[in-house]
């Protein structure tokens, strides 16, 4: 699968199609996709890739990578949702919704 242009500048289109197929399991944004992408990569679920390959592509789950991780996952979700209106349906799904209100039930306002 090609990634699609204009996503992030400088990312790798495997890192991107990672992303894609971490979101398309579980689709939710940062930082539950995060703990998704920690276990594929765990588990070498995408492509038979760990995190030393994964690294190689420019996915890095350190500390000091998070921030740049953050904002290329958020700029594909971002794509996802627009392009294909999230995985299994339309914009404004369960999927997109669900996020929500597992973080306001943890914070014990649900």
């Amino acid at each position: 699968m090609e990634a699609r242009q204009g996503v992030a500048d400088g990312a790798s289109p495997e890192a991107i199609e990672f992303i894609r197929f971490c979101y398309r399991r579980r689709p939710y944004g940062w930082p539950e996709l995060y703990d998704e992408m920690c276990h594929v990569a765990s588990r070498r679920l995408y492509r038979g890739w760990g995190s030393g390959e994964l690294a190689e592509k420019g996915i890095g789950f350190s500390l000091f990578e998070t921030p740049r991780l953050a904002a290329l996952v958020d700029a594909v979700v971002r794509q996802e949702r627009t392009t294909n209106g999230g995985p299994g349906g339309a914009a404004g799904s369960v999927g997109d919704e669900a996020p929500m209100r597992f973080r306001a039930e943890a914070l014990g306002a649900g």
